[in-house]
């Protein structure tokens, strides 16, 4: 079982159910090297000065943001630290929004939350009373050091939590050039739009994931491979299962927590982000870095 990204809790009200977050994409990259072609030999890729030319070491190596060309102000770790978002290893549902309210572009990335050990119960409340209701939680989580929206929706048996982008990381469609109107402004006759119709109701069919594949990835794949195998060699390019990791709970009564949540209408508030000023804090003890979230599409890997 693959590993998961962090242990802890999907609060909403007075609730905590302790959840593993795991991916929810599985990575199919080709991942590629660059060579010199003279030789064969990798190419290494140096930090260096863009003055001096010289190499830098880590140690030496400091963020900033250029805010004009060729003008920058350094960052520092405590900068960072400070701005880093107070929960960790938490999903806090702070509203439940109707199912339908959310325009698909806000979604972007989904994971799946696993419940811990003796935490079924609390985990299929929510699933199914989100079901029942027709509702999406919407959430604040942490990842690694980046606070994210997101969604949490039932889905077959599993709770998905879905990242979601922020208002501003969306174009607004009516910047582009788009036609506005009805089809009639744009001599599209009845005629057509029957016979448009038509077609496709012909090639109207049930959604079947599995018949979708990417045939780009096979067929560069399947080159791979016959190059291989005319060297003389073999090789399986497949990640080994990991061990899962449970969180341990202690047994929870539900009814009286609800009730106290509805007496008190209890929920965690939205934070606000503008004009909001936080005291700086200590820099989180490092951790364990999780395995690297999917990327899409092939990319080259850079010989270190």
């Amino acid at each position: 079982m693959a590993r998961p990204i962090w242990t802890g809790n999907l609060s909403f009200g007075l609730l905590n159910v302790p959840v593993s977050l795991m991916s929810g994409t599985r990575s199919n990259d080709l991942s590629f090297r660059m060579l010199d072609s003279r030789d064969r030999k990798p190419i290494r890729f140096e930090r260096v000065n863009a003055d001096t030319g010289e190499e830098v070491p880590w140690k030496e190596i400091v963020k900033a943001f250029e805010y004009d060309k060729g003008s920058y102000v350094v960052i520092e770790k405590s900068d960072i630290a400070s701005a880093a978002p107070e929960s960790h290893e938490s999903v806090e549902i702070e509203a439940f929004v109707d199912q339908e309210s959310i325009d698909v572009r806000f979604f972007e990335k989904p994971y799946v939350l696993v419940p811990g050990k003796k935490a079924e119960k609390g985990y299929v409340l929510l699933r199914e009373t989100l079901r029942k209701a027709k509702k999406i939680g919407v959430a604040r989580v942490v990842i690694r050091t980046r606070e994210y929206l997101s969604a949490v929706m039932p889905q077959g048996d599993a709770l998905i939590l879905m990242l979601m982008r922020y208002p501003q990381e969306l174009v607004d469609p009516a910047e582009y050039k788009i036609p506005e109107g009805k089809a009639g402004d744009y001599r599209v006759s009845a005629k057509e739009l029957e016979m448009a119709t038509q077609l496709v109701d012909s090639m109207a069919a049930k959604w079947n994931p599995g018949d979708y594949h990417d045939e780009f990835r096979e067929r560069l794949a399947e080159i791979i491979r016959k190059r291989i195998k005319s060297k003389g060699a073999t090789t399986q390019v497949l990640e080994e299962p990991e061990p899962q990791e449970d969180a341990a709970t202690n047994v929870v009564d539900f009814v009286s927590l609800l009730q106290k949540s509805l007496k008190d209408n209890t929920r965690t508030p939205a934070k606000k982000t503008a004009g909001r000023k936080s005291a700086p804090r200590k820099a989180a003890k490092k951790k364990t870095p999780a395995k690297k979230a999917a990327k899409s599409g092939t990319r080259t890997r850079k010989a270190g």
